[in-house]
């Protein structure tokens, strides 16, 4: 298919007065690693959360393999979708947030299993033997049985990216994955991010990580104050920025 996994066509998004995206238009191909960077406040977190329709946007057209996000359209208007349709749509969107929100009360393979067998009704050996091959492909096999507050922040957010491919997604999104972690943990979880990309995922990943940026990523946009500043391949962004707020944020990351 030449439709793209992801196109936004002047997405806009304000809270009260304040206008946080403000008319983003890009494009993400299937199979692709496509980084978000930039300060904080530039918009990479919402927008990101725009894709799977937790947040509403205000004007303009957000597309996931080729349907519109949250919406249908009848006669040239916008009409929402109901939550449950909302809600079916979203399953086929994994997303992995700065914080793991594992349910405590639950063991890793609870937590990896519970979605599968509630929303998608499938047979709990099924789920079971599903999230064990996730937890040996994410390194945690030896780890079913523990709870939470037993793991490590880094063992945490692999379970949690473990817990969204059960769902098995078309696309997987990465809100700053690594930023809660202590730096000797983001190695173990950015090598599961190089190996889904290896595997052909198409994932959005909005991060700080300009090393795993410039070897894995496929594309790369610099947002800055709701506006896409620059995009481009990764290496030629980060090795020779066109755009003096692109250069200047840059000489303080990298």
């Amino acid at each position: 298919m030449t439709e793209p996994m992801v196109r936004a066509e002047q997405v806009h998004k304000a809270y009260g007065t304040v206008e946080v995206l403000k008319g983003i238009d890009l494009q993400v191909q299937r199979g692709e690693v496509f980084c978000l960077v930039g300060p904080s406040g530039s918009g990479k977190s919402t927008f990101l959360r725009c894709i799977n329709h937790l947040e509403k946007i205000n004007a303009g057209r957000l597309y996931v393999d080729g349907d519109l996000v949250g919406y249908t359209e009848k006669g040239g208007k916008l009409h929402e979708l109901k939550d449950r349709e909302v809600a079916r749509k979203r399953r086929d969107i994994g997303m992995v947030f700065q914080r793991f929100n594992l349910f405590p009360h639950m063991t890793a393979l609870e937590n990896i299993t519970e979605a599968p067998v509630k929303v998608k009704g499938r047979s709990k050996a099924d789920a079971r033997g599903q999230a064990m091959e996730l937890l040996e492909r994410v390194g945690l096999a030896d780890k079913a049985q523990n709870y939470p507050s037993q793991l490590s922040g880094g063992q945490q957010q692999r379970v949690a990216i473990a817990r969204a491919l059960a769902m098995e997604p078309k696309l997987m999104l990465f809100d700053e994955p690594t930023s809660a972690l202590d730096p000797e943990l983001v190695g173990d979880v950015l090598d599961v991010m190089r190996q889904l990309a290896e595997d052909g995922m198409t994932m959005i990943v909005v991060t700080h990580e300009m090393g795993f940026a410039r070897e894995v990523g496929d594309a790369l946009v610099f947002m800055d104050g709701g506006v896409v500043v620059e995009s481009g391949h990764p290496r030629e962004v980060l090795t020779n920025p066109q755009h003096e707020r692109t250069r200047a944020f840059l000489s303080k990351v990298l």
